[in-house]
């Protein structure tokens, strides 16, 4: 049933980020050092950057400590951020479908100390002077931050930034934040359509937006309505082909991510991850396994999944990435390794994740250009200082590119190719 699909492409958003924010706000003790998990309404960050044994966020990057606080806005909030010296760091604030609404950090807003306002749909109180004014559309928004650290740099400095960023009810004094829980979604074990369930219980919490009432009211006739999901009143054949159209759905937000790239030079180019407009399987599949992905002007991530003969990449090979010349960004690079498998950092002897800007003794031929070889052993001689270590089964790799130069977004540089070597 095509509704199926159109209801779990549309609605998987909603549904990850509700169950998302109940995951981070949810502490472990102890709390691991590459963990960013904080109660609600407060701000956590990870201490440590992402290894293989980080299982929060798939597709971690490794250049940056990152930053989360789920924040329900009963009230605005202000968000204290400190002058960081020029030093990387982005904070954004995406909405409970994962949609992008701001732009915090070096990129945007400078490096300077500043004070913010985030302000809850239809609020018109009175905000002190001294704060910029961020509008959000839901009553719930998550703070996903990021912010540099290099390999092998001291990191002490780096957490006494982290503890100089404050988030604070509006005219609370520091420290009364934090003190709520999110009530849990319910349990939906074995419940064949328990997708549509905490779909309905999301929607009593967060407003459908007015482009989308056409859509929604489609969804009437599989007892998806504002009032809730009763699946009575979906006959035994409707039912059927409404299960067969939720399980489809993950595929179509799959094979959206194909239809959207562009390729260049073999690697997968998406763009308008802060702007997805209608193209809900585009969202949905983001939501996934690359949720909170910057837009890219921020950061790009070209991914790669074949060689350059289009066969998938496996550590039974072993390749050559050449590049013809640094990658021209106005912050940093790295290439990083990842299991296809589980979508993580792969172990590795060395424990080395990425190669990139800060990677220590990259070695640059006379001519600029920096060749990275991908394979699960070490190789021989000089060609081990660049070498990203590979896992034995089938693995791809991301190429971030921070604050990417117009050179880099409008495909004057060329991204270099991977190829099999004997």
């Amino acid at each position: 049933m095509k509704v199926g699909v159109s209801v779990y492409t549309w609605g998987y958003p909603l549904v990850r980020m509700e169950r998302v924010i109940r995951d981070y706000t949810d502490v472990p003790s102890p709390k691991p050092a590459t963990s960013y998990r904080a109660p609600l309404n407060t701000i956590g960050w990870a201490a440590e950057l992402a290894t293989p044994a980080a299982k929060d966020m798939p597709t971690a990057n490794n250049d940056t400590f990152y930053m989360s606080a789920v924040v329900k806005l009963d009230t605005p909030y202000i968000l204290s951020v400190p002058d960081t010296g020029d030093r990387y760091y982005v904070v954004n604030v995406f909405n409970m479908w994962q949609e992008l609404e701001h732009y915090l950090g070096r990129r945007t807003t400078g490096t300077k100390a500043e004070r913010y306002a985030i302000v809850p749909p239809g609020w018109s109180g009175q905000l002190p002077s001294d704060v910029e004014r961020l509008d959000v559309t839901t009553d719930k928004v998550w703070l996903w931050g990021r912010l540099r650290i290099a390999q092998g740099e001291p990191a002490a400095p780096v957490l006494d930034l982290q503890k100089q960023f404050r988030l604070e009810p509006l005219g609370a004094s520091a420290g009364t934040a934090g003190v709520n829980a999110l009530p849990p979604l319910p349990s939906i074990a074995g419940d064949d359509l328990g997708f549509l369930k905490h779909l309905a219980v999301a929607l009593k919490a967060n407003r459908i937006k007015p482009a989308d009432q056409a859509l929604f009211a489609q969804f009437a006739r599989i007892g998806l309505t504002s009032d809730g999901f009763d699946p009575a009143k979906l006959s035994e054949p409707a039912r059927k082909g409404l299960l067969r159209g939720l399980e489809d759905g993950p595929a179509a937000a799959i094979s959206s991510f194909a239809s959207t790239a562009t390729k260049r030079n073999g690697w997968d180019w998406v763009t308008g991850l802060d702007s997805f407009g209608f193209n809900y399987p585009l969202r949905a599949m983001v939501a996934g396994p690359y949720l909170g992905g910057n837009g890219e002007r921020e950061a790009m991530y070209p991914i790669r999944y074949k060689d350059a003969d289009g066969n998938v990449l496996n550590g039974a090979n072993r390749y050559l990435v050449r590049f013809d010349r640094e990658p021209p960004v106005d912050a940093f690079w790295s290439l990083t390794m990842y299991n296809a498998s589980d979508k993580m950092l792969v172990e590795n002897p060395i424990d080395r994740f990425k190669v990139g800007t800060d990677t220590r003794g990259l070695k640059r031929a006379a001519d600029g250009s920096i060749t990275i070889p991908i394979q699960v052993e070490a190789p021989q001689g000089d060609a081990a200082a660049n070498w990203l270590p590979a896992p034995t089964g089938d693995f791809y790799v991301i190429l971030r590119l921070y604050q990417p130069s117009d050179e880099i977004l409008n495909g004057t540089y060329q991204l270099p190719q991977m190829r099999k070597v004997q």
